[in-house]
């Protein structure tokens, strides 16, 4: 059935082996009304009758859902295979062991609608979002409370400073779509972790931004094929190190053309990246991984020199690439802190 008008949004849905919870992360979205889209791509599964799912879905809600099926390429390749779909005025990506909530999800909605009513739509809206760890019965809130402001659009001059432990995740964000298309965002194949370049690279475009204090997505967080997992993580380091390498080329910094408080963002992220490198190399423990680490920082360097000596003078990273086997045992350490009270993994 063709649509009357644009939807709203477009809710992009990567599906991988995932059939056992989409029904529960697709019925979260029905909240939303209808002047949205779903786009339920099928990445390739294997194990179970996801690509039927995904078709049973599009049967169910005709005109809001499409269902896409492709070869194994990635969340990255899903992701760009969405994005390349969606007709709506916003776009988000909503992992399909994921949620939203219920009673946030029409706040939203409310704030976008009026929002792509606009002459110029607002670049990207933030909201909150809930890392659940399920079978620990526990949950941790991410806000921007005394960061962004409430109640009404505002630029990066108005923003204050982002504490560790609250950057804007994929979780976190919605992206006026036509901003995406036109930085030219496209995601690594095959390739984890990369809703980081997806948070990353296209925040330099944005000028305007709307922020909801309510408590919207919910990230599960437990399984233990999970790529946030610990173990997991440190087996696919070679996949953390070319995601911060992209991210080291795609942005040029330090940029006078960039807000300064946008600018103190980035470079503040990119030091996380760099931090997360050099603290899981260092847990790895063997040469070789102590040689990566170096290796990472020696490309940041040679691509950037200026921008090398800012992120290595941030704390996080300096603290976690102390010398010898107490700087080694200092930074684990304060990972293992920074672990417990923010619970991201």
């Amino acid at each position: 059935m063709p649509r009357e008008s644009q939807p709203i949004i477009s809710f992009t849905i990567p599906c991988y082996n995932s059939a056992e919870y989409l029904d529960a992360c697709v019925e979260s979205l029905i909240p939303a009304g209808n002047d949205i889209e779903i786009i339920l791509v099928n990445d390739g599964s294997t194990k179970d009758n996801t690509s039927e799912k995904i078709h049973e879905w599009e049967r169910r809600l005709p005109g809001i859902v499409k269902a896409i099926d492709q070869p194994n390429k990635g969340h990255g390749g899903a992701v760009n295979t969405g994005l390349a779909a969606a007709t709506g005025v916003y776009f988000k990506v909503v992992d399909s062991d994921d949620w939203l909530d219920a009673e946030a999800l029409p706040q939203l909605m409310e704030v976008l609608r009026h929002a792509a009513a606009q002459t110029v739509p607002t670049d990207m809206v933030v909201a909150n979002y809930i890392y659940d760890k399920v079978h620990e019965g526990t949950r941790n809130v991410v806000d921007y409370r005394g960061v962004l402001p409430e109640g009404r659009e505002f630029g990066w001059s108005e923003v204050g400073r982002f504490r560790q432990g609250q950057f804007i995740l994929m979780h976190a964000v919605v992206y006026r779509t036509q901003l995406l298309h036109d930085c030219g965002i496209r995601l690594p194949e095959h390739t984890f972790y990369v809703d980081n370049i997806f948070v990353y690279v296209p925040m330099a475009q944005v000028k305007t931004i709307r922020y909801l204090n309510i408590d919207l997505y919910h990230y599960f967080i437990g399984r233990e094929d999970q790529s946030v997992n610990e173990s997991v993580m440190m087996g696919r380091m070679d996949q953390q190190l070319r995601i911060t390498r992209v991210m080291i080329d795609s942005v040029k910094i330090p940029n006078h053309e960039l807000d300064p408080h946008l600018q103190a963002y980035l470079v503040k992220y990119l030091a996380m990246m760099m931090c997360i490198c050099s603290i899981f190399l260092r847990m790895r423990g063997d040469a070789e991984s102590d040689a990566q680490r170096h290796a990472i920082w020696d490309y940041l360097l040679k691509r950037n020199r200026e921008l090398y000596r800012i992120v290595r003078r941030e704390l996080v990273c300096f603290a976690v690439n102390l010398p010898g086997k107490a700087g080694r045992a200092f930074g684990i350490a304060g990972y293992r802190a920074a672990q417990k009270i923010f619970k991201f993994n």
